[in-house]
């Protein structure tokens, strides 16, 4: 079987990582790796890759940065062409970013089957593009991998076939207990002994003048007791310029740039807590036993906070500090692994797909 893996963006490389490698492991099929280039990543090198145990995709797209719909549109363009050349038999789409759902609908037009790994996952937030490209690509799935039961509940909600269903665990998981045994602080933080790791990238958290001010604030804040870490995002660090906004010089408050992963997983292992408005960041933490302040009114991950240790703070960025402090001081919640979440998921993915192509050959 020939079998193409889609990613966009530096989330789904760590995604694909263990899938790819699960495949090879139990099948023979013949994969394709293709980075459509929807987000440039100066941090994925060839040390990246070599990390990630995956090959230097064998496509890339360069589609780069744009409108979501002149981005979608680039992609469908650009990704038709490939496959209309390469004839997969199965095409892998992965998370919820525009490369996902693009490649979902350029597939679906074709007839070519689509599996979707982290299926099923919902906000129920609609003003979130991300949702939108969640919903549409599990419409056309044929095969949806789901890394809780929640997924599953959602898909059936939605009159999704159970049969087309699996649930698997989470592939991100995967990568992160692999990784982790490697993953350390970068030097010049060696001899923090407790401090809190920060990373916001949402427009709705950074593109707002008054609700960046109102964080950075709370930030500087905090720093005055415990060292705060926070890894800029590109996005962020613009919108901190653009608004100049005034960051209090504090020898205890660190902005720095972006981090490779084994860089920030090194980080995020020794926290004292995370404050994030990312999804990933919100089940590792989970998995590790970190506690995580979530900076949005809702999440697509909700057995993080059912069961993990995430909680969801919206724009109520003044309880920031409280909540900080109540980490520090060990008032941790109590949590549980969600189950599945065992570094075995893309096993569980690899075996479904081989089941899959013995059902059709």
């Amino acid at each position: 079987m020939k079998l193409i893996h889609v990613v966009g963006a530096r989330p789904n490389f760590m995604k694909a990582a263990p899938v790819w490698s699960a495949i090879n492991k139990i099948t023979d099929f013949n994969q394709i790796l293709v980075h459509t280039g929807q987000h440039y990543d100066k941090l994925m090198s060839d040390i990246f890759f070599k990390e990630l145990q995956i090959p230097v995709p064998d496509y890339n797209l360069n589609i780069g940065s744009d409108s979501h719909a002149r981005q979608t549109a680039a992609i469908m363009i650009k990704f038709e062409e490939l496959v209309n050349e390469l004839k997969p038999d199965l095409v892998l789409v992965y998370g919820d970013v525009n490369s996902t759902v693009a490649a979902a609908m350029v597939c679906s037009k074709l007839s070519i089957s689509i599996a979707h790994v982290e299926a099923g996952l919902r906000s129920f937030d609609r003003k979130m593009p991300e949702e939108i490209n969640r919903l549409i690509t599990d419409q056309l799935a044929d095969l949806l991998f789901t890394p809780s039961k929640d997924g599953d509940d959602n898909l059936i909600k939605e009159g999704i076939p159970k049969s087309k269903i699996h649930f698997v665990g989470n592939v991100m998981i995967d990568t992160l207990v692999r990784l982790l045994p490697k993953a350390d602080k970068p030097n010049r933080f060696k001899d923090l002994k407790q401090y809190i790791l920060v990373t916001l990238h949402r427009p709705s958290n950074v593109d707002d003048p008054k609700s960046l001010k109102s964080i950075l604030h709370n930030l500087e804040t905090i720093s005055k007791s415990i060292p705060v870490i926070f890894p800029v995002h590109p996005r962020t660090k613009k919108m901190i310029a653009e608004s100049n906004l005034d960051i209090i010089n504090n020898v205890n408050f660190h902005l720095i740039e972006p981090l490779g992963y084994l860089d920030f997983l090194g980080l995020m292992k020794n926290a004292a807590t995370v404050i994030t408005d990312s999804g990933g960041i919100q089940e590792e933490t989970t998995y590790l036993g970190i506690p995580c302040i979530t900076v949005r009114e809702n999440t697509e991950r909700p057995v993080t906070v059912s069961l993990g240790t995430n909680q969801l703070i919206g724009k109520d960025y003044y309880k920031i500090p409280d909540l900080v402090n109540n980490a520090i001081n060990r008032k941790k919640r109590s949590y549980t692994i969600p189950p599945l979440w065992d570094g075995k998921a893309s096993e569980r993915i690899a075996t479904v797909l081989l089941q899959h192509n013995n059902k059709i050959i």
